[in-house]
């Protein structure tokens, strides 16, 4: 097994070390559910059993953490990152979907958490204050940090840069640009300062061929709240859609279109592609945009409970960081009794301390 091992980190170390490609190419990676067999089998995670009230409490747990006020270029093929596409689900870190990164020269590798709703990436990085490295929490995962001072293509970010959004804390242009983001999820946040460096990406079609893209994150030197250990403890990708978000810093360096896919299995197992831009004849929702709030926003027009429909416009944000939708009166009252008159089950309450107004003792029939 470790003679495996090393001759997989080996073929990989060579594959990185290949010559860039050209910018026209897409790129992608895959994603798993924390919760997902392919996650537990591989990193030793524990969760409640798929379908049990613990399961989805934990779920509904995350999101109560998590939720937000969200309320209040060039074009190429696809790419991925260089370690693969796949996303992973996974429960020790939050609930959330993650994919693994490289990062710096040497690379440095993060199994960062990827979130629609918010826009900069960050990793842990000169830590004063970050997740630690080991954890039995982590099962038989051990992360790593990011250091500028380790890395030969690493550059400091000046206040003077347009990413910059801090630059009223600079006391010269020519100072790092430091960055704050306070998620409005149980007191979290993340502080340092900017840089930039290389981001391994490979592509999706062809002959696979690395890419390294020059990306700014966040030197993520302090964190608090739920990312020191049971979210996001090795780092952060955003996905929104400011010009700092990923898919945003890609499309300005010519690397792929400004737009990416993810697809998410029942098993927690997924895909993130950069640059797919969809088939001419797939359906689209559109979506709307809103200057103060600018997050991937969409319209509802209505519902439909059993044979019951109900209608109701408003609009909702999509976040890849909440398991369940949360609706707002009067939507949640209106699909709620509906579907509470039509179930032929009966309701119950299992635990006071499970997060649900509505639970059912269901039936089973037996062929």
């Amino acid at each position: 097994m470790a003679a495996a091992a090393a001759a997989a980190a080996w073929v990989r170390a060579v594959f990185l070390a290949a010559v860039a490609a050209s910018a026209a190419e897409a790129l992608g990676l895959d994603v798993h559910h924390r919760y997902s067999a392919t996650v537990r089998e591989w990193a030793g995670h524990r969760a409640p059993p798929r379908g049990t009230p613990g399961y989805y409490a934990a779920l509904a747990g995350h999101d109560g953490l998590r939720r937000r006020s969200l309320a209040s270029a060039a074009r190429g093929g696809e790419v991925a990152f260089a370690d693969g596409n796949d996303t992973y689900r996974l429960n020790d870190f939050g609930f959330l979907h993650y994919a693994v990164v490289s990062l710096g020269t040497p690379n440095v590798t993060f199994l960062v958490a990827l979130d629609t709703g918010s826009d900069l990436f960050w990793v842990p990085c000169d830590c004063i204050k970050c997740a630690p490295l080991v954890s039995p929490n982590y099962g038989n995962l051990k992360f790593d940090v990011y250091s500028p001072q380790k890395s030969s293509t690493s550059r400091k970010v000046p206040c003077s840069s347009n990413l910059c959004d801090e630059q009223s804390a600079c006391q010269s242009a020519s100072n790092s640009c430091p960055y704050n983001i306070e998620y409005l999820s149980d007191n979290t946040s993340s502080s340092g300062v900017l840089v930039e460096d290389l981001l391994y990406l490979i592509t999706e079609y062809g002959q696979p061929k690395v890419v390294t893209a020059p990306i700014t994150f966040g030197c993520g030197q302090v964190q608090t709240g739920s990312f020191l250990g049971s979210a996001a403890p090795n780092g952060l990708l955003g996905l929104g859609m400011d010009s700092k978000s990923v898919p945003s810093l890609l499309a300005s360096e010519g690397v792929a279109a400004n737009s990416f896919s993810m697809c998410f299995g029942e098993d927690g197992h997924g895909r993130i592609n950069f640059g797919d831009t969809g088939s001419s004849d797939q359906q689209e929702t559109p979506l709307n945009i809103y200057k103060q709030n600018p997050y991937y926003n969409i319209s509802i027009t209505g519902a439909m409970v059993g044979s019951k429909s109900i209608n109701a416009k408003f609009s909702a944000i999509v976040d890849s960081g909440t398991s369940f939708t949360a609706l707002s009166d009067p939507m949640y009252t209106e699909i709620t009794s509906s579907f509470n008159s039509q179930v032929q089950d009966k309701p119950t309450q299992l635990d006071s301390s499970l997060p649900f107004e509505f639970c059912y003792t269901v039936r089973y029939f037996h062929l």
